[in-house]
């Protein structure tokens, strides 16, 4: 009970939260990114940094990748291969127009919060089978970089300029990637200090992956209600 008290206002607030906080690029931002018709790097520097630190899905994969890492060496090694895996696919998806439905990616997106979660639960370790971290951040990478290629694709940006403005989206993404990093990473170094750490962290990796599913059924329903767009 005590459990379910805790789980379901997260539930809850996430599904309420997540039109709310969508990180597709709109409003605004969407009407500059359509409009610009050359290289303006800044701007898209701009974009891409907050587009990042505004992706709650992104964050949440984040957060469980660093979650028990105690090494910087551990978590630089971690976030290069995600970053590797995310900034392949970015620029090669726009570049080559990639279709992918963004509601399957995003699903695949939330799979990974929850593979995550699970891991940090020790469930692989429990089936008996544990993958190698590895090569799952990177292959997770791709897929969140495919993530972010489609919500550019939707803004159908103009051929003149697309190198230039691409290369700078992408290095706003690695700006605001450090930049929530940073503050992910520190929050938790210094919940580690507080004896509370060791009571709530698995609770926390279980609303994490609670998190994950939600995220994920939410794209599947997207999906399904779209017509399989």
């Amino acid at each position: 009970m005590k459990f379910l008290r805790l789980t379901l206002p997260v539930a809850a607030a996430t599904i309420l939260a997540a039109p709310a906080f969508a990180h597709a690029i709109g409003g605004k931002d969407a009407a500059f990114v359509a409009a610009t018709t050359g290289p303006d790097p800044f701007p898209f520097l701009y974009l891409g940094a907050k587009h990042m630190v505004t992706g709650y899905d992104h964050l949440l994969f984040l957060a469980g990748v660093v979650f028990f890492l105690y090494r910087l060496k551990d978590v630089l090694l971690y976030v290069s291969l995600f970053s590797l895996g995310h900034s392949t696919t970015l620029l090669l998806g726009v570049l080559f127009n990639w279709q992918v439905s963004s509601h399957l990616v995003d699903a695949v997106i939330g799979l990974s919060v929850c593979y995550k979660a699970f891991e940090n639960l020790g469930g692989f370790r429990r089936l008996g089978f544990e993958p190698d971290t590895r090569i799952a951040v990177g292959a997770f990478g791709l897929v969140h970089g495919l993530g972010l290629a489609t919500k550019l694709q939707a803004l159908h940006l103009q051929p003149n300029g697309l190198i230039v403005n691409l290369v700078s989206f992408n290095v706003g993404v690695e700006i605001g990637q450090l930049i929530a990093l940073s503050v992910i990473l520190g929050l938790i170094t210094l919940w580690r200090l507080s004896p509370t750490f060791n009571r709530f962290a698995l609770t926390t990796n279980a609303l994490i992956l609670l998190a994950g599913v939600v995220l994920t059924g939410e794209q599947i329903a997207g999906y399904v209600f779209s017509g399989g767009a």
